[in-house]
């Protein structure tokens, strides 16, 4: 069965049959073919302990269970898509906001943020703007994100650290450490109120996708 498919850079279409089930953001679907059936989740694949931990927080991201046999097309608020496609691999760390669809083959989980860097994983959703949790998606599979004017992917390696806009961050995959980091130049140039002040510095080996903004979802 053929796999995601993009009909322009903010419309997806998306294969659904027997063995191929995706979990959608709810309010997503633009259009389907076929016997297709949509069924609201709130675990979608973080299993029960996952979800509990988001509604503790506040934080969660209404999802649809798609299944049946045909094809689906997707779209949210006329931002941008991106398909990733996991071989096995690598995880996926993106705020479940981000998600637009993902084949419910693949593992979910539930990363708190003070994990990365304690006290200054957490500071860096106060300054940022996300929440408190990540969502990880592990195994084989695809998903597509969402952003603000599309996304460029840099590469990360040991010897060739990104720093990242806070607000301008979307997702990353591999092992990569991400720290917050005071840029004092930029502070005293731009001025000690602006979020460039901020930056994140990810380390390591794998990939950051980055948007053509600074607006959050």
């Amino acid at each position: 069965m053929p796999g995601y498919q993009s009909i322009n850079s903010k419309m997806l279409q998306v294969p659904v049959g027997p063995g191929q089930e995706v979990y959608s953001k709810r309010g997503a679907m633009l259009a389907y073919t076929g016997p297709v059936s949509f069924a609201p989740t709130t675990t979608a694949g973080h299993g029960v302990g996952g979800a509990l931990g988001r509604a503790v927080a506040g934080e969660h991201s209404a999802m649809m269970h798609v299944t049946g046999q045909g094809s689906v097309m997707f779209g949210h608020g006329g931002l941008h898509v991106t398909v990733v496609d996991l071989n096995g691999a690598d995880t996926l760390y993106a705020e479940a906001d981000r998600l637009l669809v993902h084949d419910a083959s693949l593992q979910v989980g539930t990363m708190f943020m003070g994990e990365q860097g304690g006290v200054r994983g957490i500071v860096r959703g106060a300054v940022s703007g996300q929440g408190l949790f990540t969502t990880t998606l592990m195994g084989r599979g695809s998903c597509a994100l969402l952003s603000h004017g599309g996304v460029m992917e840099l590469p990360i390696s040991p010897q060739r650290p990104v720093h990242v806009d806070p607000q301008a961050y979307v997702a990353h995959r591999g092992q990569v450490e991400n720290k917050l980091t005071t840029a004092v130049g930029l502070r005293e140039m731009i001025g000690r109120g602006s979020g460039e002040g901020f930056q994140l510095q990810l380390s390591g080996s794998g990939v950051v996708y980055v948007q053509a903004s600074e607006r959050k979802i």
